[in-house]
């Protein structure tokens, strides 16, 4: 089931193909959020301060993981274009070169969060609770990214080839080792005598998931599972194809580290005006929110894929269709889901995070509202940023990203928390986060429209022909 050649991606009806590659990663998505929403809902069974710890450390996990995003985006597209221009031993050569950046780039990562991470996060000034906790969970949860960040790039190999199953075995097998372990190591559940290990016990079941899950990539990778097995002939340093990872996945890391930057400074704002309490609502509304728009962002991921095999193979007017229709049924789709939200936030909160009480449910409550409005938005902004990607124009994606973050999202956050000062400040920070998404998906609608109208991935298919033809 879900199995799609090559052939049909770039000749056979678009939706189909954009189903085939999306669905399995729609769960993917679905299967890795369910290991955010666990470690939240058992977390939220033990304090405020753990939830609020987790919440502090998300961004600058983030910030941390960079190199992920650099490994599994290059080898997405570059194993995409080649594939679609059947040049298979170079989509192979790319691949092996991504897991290569995505295990130099996290031990570095480690080193940096074993050496400073406590000193930073205590610049939040969170309470010294908050801190300890959040060091520890930031530190062996790194430990587990070494792991897990190879994995990534493998499973971004198996997308850009168009097999969006294997990914999705891949991160099934490590979320529910995660699922597994936490309620055991959290809280103690069903062992007489223990009580969990607290936050630890969440790290330790997520880095032990990252581990497994990469067990299971490097033997799919070298199975007749998928048809994209590595071969010992591509598994040899060659310094252009690591500089062609580099060259289209450092601007998705940009993109990112400016998203994370940008999101560092939104939990400073929050933990400054709202205290635990507006931390607490904020890192359960992200989680939330994750599951709500994690359909658009496989879809994007999708859409990367077809398009880059699509102009591999010199179609770029279909991968134009495929770019638009993926973006229509992503915004429709989230739009539903928003209005569900926005009527029913207290159960949401009440099921994720009973402990909450006082401002801090109340701040959840508003948060997921606010959120619920802008849900739409992205449905337009991740298939469309897909389709540049997919161009390799990673650069517009980060460009776009920038804007949504730190000319929209900060100044008003910091105006309406500081200079105006709502009735509730905290709440200047939760609009500030909607009405950014907004003004993102219409910038990069018009953009979207604006350079493909002017021919820009025709240029892209002629340009990858007359590469390939040296």
């Amino acid at each position: 089931m879900f199995d799609i050649s090559r052939e049909e991606i770039t000749d056979g009806p678009l939706t189909r193909a954009l189903l085939y590659v999306a669905a399995p990663l729609v769960v993917q998505q679905y299967v890795v959020v369910l290991q955010q929403v666990v470690d939240a809902f058992w977390l939220g069974r033990v304090s405020e301060q753990a939830v609020a710890a987790v919440g502090l450390v998300a961004p600058v996990l983030a910030l941390l993981t960079l190199g992920n995003h650099v490994a599994l985006t290059g080898g997405q597209v570059l194993v995409a274009q080649h594939a679609g221009a059947e040049n298979d031993g170079d989509a192979r050569r790319a691949a092996f070169h991504a897991i290569l950046v995505a295990l130099a780039l996290n031990l570095v990562a480690l080193a940096l969060a074993y050496l400073f991470a406590a000193d930073v996060l205590a610049l939040f000034d969170p309470g010294e609770v908050v801190v300890e906790l959040g060091a520890l969970y930031l530190v062996v949860v790194l430990g587990g990214m070494v792991f897990g960040g190879m994995s990534d790039a493998i499973e971004g190999a198996f997308v850009g080839w168009g097999d969006s199953r294997a990914a999705l075995v891949v991160n099934a097998v490590a979320v529910a080792v995660n699922v597994v372990l936490d309620p055991f190591l959290v809280v103690g559940w069903g062992i007489p005598g223990f009580t969990g290990y607290g936050i630890l016990g969440a790290a330790l079941g997520t880095a032990g998931g990252y581990v497994a899950g990469f067990a299971v990539a490097v033997a799919v990778a070298t199975t007749d599972f998928t048809d994209f097995a590595y071969t010992r002939e591509a598994m040899q340093f060659r310094l252009d194809s690591l500089r062609e990872v580099l060259e289209v996945g450092v601007p998705k890391a940009g993109q990112e580290g400016g998203r994370q930057t940008a999101r560092l400074l939104m939990v400073a704002i929050v933990s400054g005006v709202g205290g635990s309490a507006g931390l607490a609502a904020y890192t359960v509304g992200m989680r939330i929110s994750t599951l709500a728009f994690v359909p658009a962002i496989a879809v994007g991921s999708a859409v990367a894929s077809v398009v880059g095999q699509n102009l591999g193979a010199e179609r770029p007017a279909r991968a134009t269709r495929a770019t638009w229709l993926a973006a229509g049924v992503a915004t429709v789709g989230l739009a539903v889901v928003g209005v569900a939200q926005f009527l029913i936030p207290g159960l949401i909160t009440d099921v994720f995070a009973p402990s909450l009480d006082g401002d801090a449910l109340t701040y959840t409550v508003a948060y997921l509202q606010i959120l619920a409005v802008g849900y739409w938005a992205f449905g337009l902004i991740y298939p469309l940023q897909g389709g540049f990607n997919g161009a390799g124009k990673t650069q517009v994606s980060m460009v776009a990203t920038m804007l949504q973050y730190w000319v929209v999202r900060l100044p008003i956050a910091v105006v309406g928390a500081y200079v105006v000062v709502l009735s509730v400040p905290v709440y200047a920070a939760f609009w500030a986060i909607t009405v950014s998404n907004v003004v993102a998906a219409i910038g990069v609608t018009v953009y979207f429209y604006y350079s493909t109208d002017r021919g820009l991935l025709e240029r892209v298919a002629s340009t990858m022909s007359a590469d390939a033809a040296d």
